[in-house]
């Protein structure tokens, strides 16, 4: 039985993403990946990253396609040296830097537009 908490997200390129996530948000390939799918995994979370082929995607309805605004989360110890690295890598952002009473936030897209929040806690 695996211990990881899955998610799926629905991308347009399976190696596109892979090389997104591995290598800007520390992320580990943890399948042979397919031309359809692929699973990559970070701490207890397992990604999946479904291509337009796969059976995950043809699941999906039409009016639910587009990615929204759920987004998996992940905590960052320097929310703006995570900044700088990705902007140097030239990720593209979805949102400024919002702060509130739990700490510090910012989105990031995927290739596919799927969003990520990178959190810094408040000490």
């Amino acid at each position: 039985m695996d211990t990881f908490a899955s998610v799926r997200y629905i991308v347009d390129d399976v190696p596109a993403a892979i090389d997104f996530y591995t290598t800007h948000l520390g992320f580990v390939v943890r399948s042979k990946p397919a031309p359809a799918f692929a699973d990559v995994t970070h701490g207890p979370l397992r990604l999946l990253l479904s291509g337009p082929p796969s059976s995950g995607a043809r699941a999906t309805p039409a009016d639910a396609a587009g990615p929204g605004r759920n987004r998996i989360h992940l905590i960052v110890d320097d929310l703006d040296a995570e900044i700088d690295r990705l902007q140097a890598a030239g990720v593209p952002f979805r949102s400024e830097v919002t702060t509130g009473p739990g700490g510090r936030q910012i989105l990031v897209a995927d290739p596919a537009g799927n969003l990520v929040e990178l959190f810094q806690p408040a000490n």
